[in-house]
């Protein structure tokens, strides 16, 4: 493995959508100290008072997810049933391999507030780190019970769960490995979000510029639980709550 300082790394595609801060990362003390500062210009404005409200703006409320960049395996082609349950494909018997987890959370917005109606589409590598996408040449094998992709809608309050496998890592140059991670992309009433969610207690996590880069990386990392539903029962629960600015 190399360190972050030893030599350049390239992501797995070009910065399509650059991390929210992408120079340095950022505390959280600072974006609020830039959250006060607008306030206080707000005090001067009604009409940039309303706006910032209309945004939801909040400095004692919860930060926003931060985005991550699209990646190079994005479906192309998007399976029909993009089900809630990617252990299994419509019309076949066999169960796709690896350990099964259950991911949920809550979107909300920056005032804490569920966000219902967003459709959210995820994919994923499968156990061995490897895409069905016709531009991954990573040499792991395909998976035929496992396309990696589904698709679903908030409910009233802001809830998701989706049954998977845990993504294995994957080679992208040298001694560059990505962490086992899920892509996320989040279309709401006002805002669109491309993100990714990361594992808890992964080695590599610590030597991805994809995500150290993030101002706010520790949000990117879901936390294990107890499955929410009798489906998931004997698996590991996953849970990670998103944060839109408006939703």
């Amino acid at each position: 493995m190399i360190g972050m300082n030893e030599k350049t790394l390239i992501p797995t595609a070009p910065y399509e959508r650059m991390p929210t801060c992408p120079d340095h990362r950022v505390s959280r003390r600072e974006v609020l100290g830039k959250l006060t500062a607008l306030g206080a210009l707000t005090l001067a404005s009604p009409s940039l008072a309303q706006e910032d409200k209309r945004y939801g703006f909040d400095p004692d409320g919860p930060m926003p997810t931060p985005d991550q960049f699209l990646g190079p395996f994005y479906p192309v082609k998007k399976p029909l049933d993009g089900g809630t349950d990617m252990t299994r494909l419509k019309g076949r018997d066999g169960l796709a391999l690896g350990e099964v987890i259950e991911v949920s959370g809550k979107v909300i917005n920056l005032h804490g507030e569920p966000c219902p109606n967003v459709a959210m589409e995820i994919w994923q590598p499968n156990a061995a780190g490897r895409y069905t996408h016709p531009n991954d040449l990573n040499p792991a094998p395909i998976d035929p019970n496992f396309d990696g992709y589904a698709t679903m809608v908030t409910d009233e309050e802001g809830r998701y769960r989706f049954k998977t496998v845990k993504p294995g890592a994957y080679p992208v140059i040298d001694d560059y490995w990505r962490p086992p991670h899920i892509h996320y992309q989040l279309t709401g009433s006002y805002d669109r979000l491309v993100t990714q969610m990361y594992f808890p207690n992964e080695p590599l996590n610590e030597l991805d510029p994809v995500l150290q880069v993030a101002w706010a990386n520790e949000t990117l990392i879901g936390s294990y639980s107890t499955p929410e539903s009798e489906s998931a029962s004997g698996s590991r629960g996953v849970n990670w709550d998103i944060v839109l600015i408006r939703g």
